[in-house]
């Protein structure tokens, strides 16, 4: 299949990012183009403008600045898998993402924007408690990833505006697990989970869980956390909080499985996430 017909822009900055966007009517911003040009081929999407923002220099880095880590919107999966500095929720997360070839061009940043209900990095920034930071016509502002994911690939990014990094908070300890379409970790998440936890002598003082591949769009077990939270993290503490993983939250059926099934993941997958972390 080829996309219909579209114009091309390859802005050299931030500015004529949005100046290009600015008016545009139905414009998409590229970076790696792991996911738009796919669906564009396919029809699913048809903008009239994409906007190539590859060449713009400075997006490439992952840097630390007090508490925060940041990961600009040209930073490639496998950069964010190798990275000592990146949390380890995010960092495998990364490393879950797609083929060696997807790696190499894709951008966390892209994957996270795109916001797919069963991609493995934007639950991870999710359960990290990230903000993603956006640059528009109105200046910079940076929107709380717990209200960045609205729907199945939609988000709280408005079209006149571009990505420019996520920013994770440093400190606790993550990890990340899913069981892919085709066994193991590879592909799209049939469910998996991240999971974000913080330790003071010896109890649990905070405690975040996201799932993906369960409902619309990345979500908050927010059940599993609360039930953590005050305990030691003895396998059985996680075991009762992982069972409340679904509680509360739209199980999405699909070709990968029932709702029943899915349901049935996000407790073996949060228990899994939560066990990782808590042994990081």
């Amino acid at each position: 299949m080829f996309p219909r017909k579209f114009d091309y822009v390859a802005p050299s900055s931030l500015d004529e990012t949005v100046d290009a966007l600015k008016g545009a009517g139905f414009a998409k911003v590229m970076s790696g183009g792991m996911s738009l040009l796919p669906l564009m081929k396919l029809r699913l999407v048809s903008p009239e403008l994409v906007v190539d923002i590859g060449r713009i220099p400075g997006l490439d880095q992952i840097s630390e600045e007090g508490d925060m880590l940041t990961i600009g919107a040209l930073v490639r999966h496998y950069q964010t898998a190798g990275s000592e500095k990146v949390p380890a929720a995010l960092a495998a997360a990364a490393a879950y993402t797609g083929d060696v070839q997807v790696r190499n061009r894709g951008t966390t940043v892209g994957a996270v924007v795109h916001g797919d209900l069963a991609a493995d990095q934007p639950a991870a920034v999710l359960a990290l408690g990230g903000v993603i930071v956006v640059q528009g016509p109105n200046g910079v502002r940076e929107i709380p990833a717990t209200d960045f994911f609205v729907d199945t690939l939609t988000t709280a990014i408005e079209p006149d505006e571009v990505a420019t990094a996520i920013k994770v908070p440093k400190g606790g300890s993550s990890a990340y697990d899913k069981l892919g379409r085709r066994g193991g970790h590879t592909d799209y998440a049939v469910a998996g989970a991240a999971a974000w936890v913080k330790k003071d002598n010896g109890n649990i003082t905070e405690c975040r869980v996201a799932l993906t591949g369960v409902a619309g769009r990345p979500t908050l077990a927010e059940g599993t956390a609360e039930a953590m939270v005050g305990t030691d993290g003895s396998a059985g503490a996680i075991a009762e909080a992982a069972s409340k993983a679904a509680d509360g939250v739209s199980v999405l059926e699909d070709l990968y499985g029932s709702e029943e099934y899915k349901a049935h993941l996000a407790t073996v997958y949060a228990k899994r996430a939560l066990t990782l972390a808590l042994n990081e």
